[in-house]
């Protein structure tokens, strides 16, 4: 039961992929037979010396390189908060912070009483605990 399945095979049929015999013998003579000539090739190029702006170029391309970079990554500084000044530096804002209104109109207008009592359990605060010293505090008024 030994039949040859390859379809190739059965059909005498090779895949493309083969040469004459004796191509490439003589290839490199024929190949350059075939190319043109360039009577440029054969004489001697005049030396050009290289102006003062070719021989920087290269650094002067590098160093705006690494300028860009520094920028890109000030920039990134900047924009996620890293240059945040104190409070204190900064007048207006502590005078805001000192109004009760302001505090209250834009900053706690957005704080949940429930991401209140997570804090305060993330920071080790027994929920019974708060209650029990809110009630001591609402009977002493």
């Amino acid at each position: 039961m030994d039949k040859n399945t390859d379809i190739l095979n059965r059909l005498n049929h090779k895949d493309g992929m083969t040469v004459p015999e004796g191509f490439f013998d003589d290839f490199a003579q024929r190949m350059e037979a075939a190319l043109p000539e360039r009577p440029e090739l054969s004489t001697p190029s005049p030396y050009i010396p290289r102006t003062t702006w070719q021989r920087i170029r290269p650094y002067v391309y590098m160093a705006a390189m690494f300028a860009g970079v520094w920028c890109m990554l000030k920039m990134f500084s900047i924009m996620g908060g890293g240059d945040r000044q104190p409070l204190e530096s900064n007048p207006v804002m502590a005078e805001a912070f000192e109004n009760e209104k302001f505090v209250n109109d834009y900053i706690f207008s957005d704080v949940n009483q429930w991401d209140i009592y997570d804090q305060l359990m993330e920071e080790g605060i027994d929920a019974q605990a708060l209650c029990d010293s809110l009630a001591a505090f609402d009977s002493l008024q």
